[in-house]
């Protein structure tokens, strides 16, 4: 099988560059500065294990017949939720060797966050296959990126949607098993995803307010002024923001993992650990605000908790403030951490004061 990575970000350039190792044929997908990197100098994969360089293919916007689309590739849709619909439309119309489009034809993973992304892939797509992301990996520089997962780059559950598996998924999984990457088949594959939704609605709380590597500088140096407020803030806020969402999913009556199931499920396989002596900074969303990338997934996050709980009856105030916070984050290109706490605590004693 042939592998089209679109978006070869964190996650994506992690998975093409693995895979790639592995023997598998593998095309990239850019953008900018990052696309003419990778053309000029390759993919560059820096890991607790050293640094890989991968030079691939790499195409930006797509074209018919570049990259040539034959019947037995894949496109793996790895771009941030906010850019699956501009995606989505970009690849589904392509043709296919053989008669018949990309749309009609070709199965596409969605390696994301949330779980918008299936929903939109499936009105244009016949084969959409869920996959729930466990990769801990960062890029902030163009040409590069950071996988710091050890001993495996990754834990990558994949199936069927809405449900199920099959063999094409089972063929998938084995290319990404040889690929230091674990990649294990469900047929409730949307379980595990909801499950990280609920682990990725804390992603916008530490873009706004701090990040593990700051926490830890802390604690060996003594907190900045403020940085206790910070911290009380942001553990707040984590815990509400969960609480908020595990409510909306029982509400509607929607499955997902527990805390203890994922953990006994990872186990110490996929454990982040320095790479070149640098602990990993950030989450996603943290990289969306340090890279003044212009948008972050948070409405896609949060936001559907918010979208959940208004159509269920839920109140969702907590979700809602970190949702409205990091549009004015990205808007005002307010820098990763940097968010004033009490902008924040103020908003959400509002909502309390106007629904109590």
């Amino acid at each position: 099988m042939r592998y089209v990575i679109i978006g070869a970000g964190a996650v994506g350039g992690t998975i093409g560059v693995r895979l790639s190792e592995a023997g598998r044929d593998v095309t990239l997908v850019a953008r900018g500065a990052h696309l003419a990197a990778i053309r000029e100098h390759g993919l560059r994969l820096g890991t607790p294990d050293g640094e890989h360089l991968a030079r691939l293919p790499a195409v930006g916007e797509p074209a018919p017949g570049e990259p040539p689309l034959t019947p037995d590739t894949v496109l793996v849709l790895t771009v941030k939720s906010q850019d699956t619909e501009a995606a989505l439309r970009s690849w589904a119309d392509l043709p296919v060797l053989g008669g018949g489009t990309a749309a009609q034809r070709l199965p596409l993973l969605t390696a994301q966050n949330g779980v918008a992304n299936e929903r939109a892939a499936a009105r244009l797509f016949a084969r959409v296959y869920p996959v729930c992301v466990w990769l801990p990996a960062t890029h902030l520089e163009a040409g590069r990126v950071i996988a710091s997962g050890h001993p495996y780059s990754g834990m990558l559950h994949l199936g069927a949607f809405p449900h199920g598996s099959d063999d094409l998924a089972h063929r998938i999984s084995a290319d990404l098993t040889a690929s230091r990457l674990l990649a294990p088949v469900r047929d409730d594959v949307m379980r595990w995803k909801y499950g990280k939704l609920l682990r990725n609605l804390g992603n916008a709380v530490q873009a706004l307010f701090g990040t593990p590597a700051g926490l830890e500088a802390d604690r060996r140096t003594g907190p900045a002024e403020g940085a206790d407020d910070r911290r009380a803030v942001q553990a707040d806020l984590l815990a509400a923001v969960r609480a908020e969402g595990e409510a909306v999913l029982a509400a509607a009556g929607i499955p997902h993992t527990s805390e203890e199931e994922e953990a006994a499920e990872r186990g110490d396989r996929v454990e982040p650990v320095p790479v070149a002596g640098q602990r990993r900074q950030g989450g996603s969303t943290w990289q969306s605000l340090a890279r003044d990338a212009g948008s972050a997934e948070t409405d896609y996050l949060n936001g559907e908790i918010v979208l959940l709980g208004r159509t269920h009856g839920v109140p969702t105030p907590a979700n809602g403030a970190v949702q409205r916070a990091m549009r004015r984050a990205v808007r005002e290109r307010i820098p990763a951490g940097a968010f004033p706490v009490a902008d924040l605590t103020d908003q959400l004693g509002e909502v309390a004061s106007s629904t109590s």
